[in-house]
């Protein structure tokens, strides 16, 4: 695309730009002149400072324009525009993109997604009452939608690379594994072979969900080093010896 050419006129129309400027303007907000930029052929705009305290970094940009053969500029736009170094509010996103995780307080409630690819169809009832026991135990039967593969797998994922997991500095330190520990609560289904639930008031995973092969100084068959009780020998008087004292 070519540059349009410079024009003459409309960047000779410094101040007639500057008083269009002062007309929309907070009174003392138009400061110094920062440019002036070809936008098309014969349409060109003004930039003057903003100087008002709410708009650091922004500009005033006034756009001058010429008919063909014009000898005067005309006032087309006036608007303030944000500079490279603007204060901006941040980008919009939506609700249910912008919630994190921790951000669910008592009275909240999370928008529902119908499609979520963590979920799947829940179990149905098969009418044998001993295979139905296990499944409402097991498998959670009379629920809408239960964990999918992908779901089950997102959350082992991230409770394993957590603080809960084997990777952390309280794990490494750790004498013996959650997995010989008798507060370690097995999890219940597939997720069994991996995590279990704490339930140690002493240990700072006390009703976490923490993998087999995490630990903390509070495992139940551990034992604290007890050193051996010091042993003073008694002072011996010798009254052989004759101690001299100043007076």
């Amino acid at each position: 695309m070519a540059v349009p050419k410079r024009d003459a006129v409309l960047a000779a129309a410094q101040e007639a730009a500057r008083e269009a400027a002062v007309a929309i303007a907070e009174t003392g907000t138009v400061g110094e002149h920062v440019g002036f930029v070809m936008d098309e052929d014969r349409v060109g705009t003004h930039y003057f400072d903003c100087t008002a305290v709410a708009y650091p970094g922004w500009r005033w940009a006034i756009t001058v324009t010429r008919p063909p053969r014009g000898r005067a500029a005309l006032i087309s736009e006036t608007h303030l525009v944000a500079g490279d170094d603007a204060l901006l509010s941040p980008q919009w996103v939506p609700y249910a993109e912008r919630l994190a995780p921790g951000d669910v307080g008592p009275g909240d409630v999370t928008p529902k997604i119908d499609d979520d690819p963590l979920l799947e169809g829940g179990f149905e009832a098969t009418g044998e009452e001993d295979v139905d026991q296990v499944g409402f135990f097991e498998l959670g039967l009379g629920r809408p939608r239960v964990l999918s593969a992908e779901g089950r797998d997102a959350a082992a994922q991230r409770w394993y690379d957590g603080e809960h997991g084997p990777e952390t500095d309280i794990a490494h330190k750790a004498p013996a594994p959650c997995s010989s520990c008798g507060f370690f609560v097995p999890m219940a289904g597939a997720l069994r072979s991996v995590f279990g639930v704490c339930a140690n008031e002493w240990s700072p995973s006390d009703g976490s969900v923490v993998s087999l092969n995490h630990g903390c100084g509070a495992h139940s068959e551990v034992d604290m080093e007890r050193s051996e009780p010091e042993h003073i020998e008694p002072p011996v008087l010798d009254d052989n010896v004759l101690e001299i004292v100043e007076s």
